[in-house]
């Protein structure tokens, strides 16, 4: 929350999308006061003081496709253009008062609703809010078959091909829940086709000390996909 006081720290990584949960209205920034201007600022939700907000940077651009279903609020289908065209799909997994509709379940069926816009040129990017250790909790919908349905489709955690580990098997936290270093998980995910994850591309993940004054969230910063 308050990312108008995060800003500076965020895009001194110099960004070409930021996705961004928790994110205010745009109409809560001073704009003449942000450095760098960026293109478009998207923004999903119904408290204008924490909502979803994907913004673009340098030469690439986004909209919201026309067939965004406020079914799944926070799980926003995007079309990236500019330096290169792809969907985009940004992620905010929400809990939900049935459990086939809550978190990653919220993920699994808009998945299947928005089945034709993911192709061989897709990336989804965001807090999913779950992880391969409860596979056990959901018989449909679960991150393992998340990850299966993505498969199908040559779609990976870029994480994952890269550091060669396995979904629940993870060394790096993405989450320290509340704030408490004892409590680390991994839940922030970027997925992409397989043809994006190219011998240059590199994932990070944010290190505790630098960013935990800001969020109990540490940013997952890839670089140098295929165009």
């Amino acid at each position: 929350m308050a990312f108008r006081k995060k800003w500076n720290a965020v895009v001194e990584l110099n960004p070409d999308i930021l996705v961004i949960q928790e994110c205010e209205h745009e109409s809560k920034y001073k704009l003449d006061q942000l450095i760098p201007d960026y293109n478009e600022f998207i923004w999903i939700g119904e408290n204008l003081n924490k909502g979803i907000g994907i913004i673009s940077f340098n030469n690439y651009h986004i909209d919201l496709l026309p067939n965004y279903s406020d079914d799944f609020k926070y799980i926003i289908p995007l079309e990236v253009t500019g330096v290169s065209t792809f969907n985009l799909f940004a992620i905010w997994a929400m809990p939900h008062k049935t459990k086939l509709k809550s978190y990653v379940g919220q993920i699994w069926n808009a998945l299947n609703y928005y089945h034709s816009e993911i192709n061989a040129s897709s990336l989804l990017v965001g807090d999913w809010n779950s992880n391969a250790i409860w596979n056990h909790e959901r018989k449909i919908g679960n991150h393992g078959q998340v990850v299966d349905f993505l498969e199908e489709f040559g779609i990976r955690s870029i994480y994952h091909e890269l550091r060669k580990e396995e979904h629940g098997d993870e060394l790096e936290p993405t989450l320290f829940l509340l704030k408490n270093k004892e409590k680390p998980y991994h839940m922030d995910y970027c997925f992409a086709s397989k043809d994006k994850i190219t011998e240059k591309t590199t994932v990070r993940v944010g290190k505790y000390e630098d960013w935990i004054h800001l969020s109990d969230h540490m940013p997952v910063i890839v670089d140098h996909l295929e165009n």
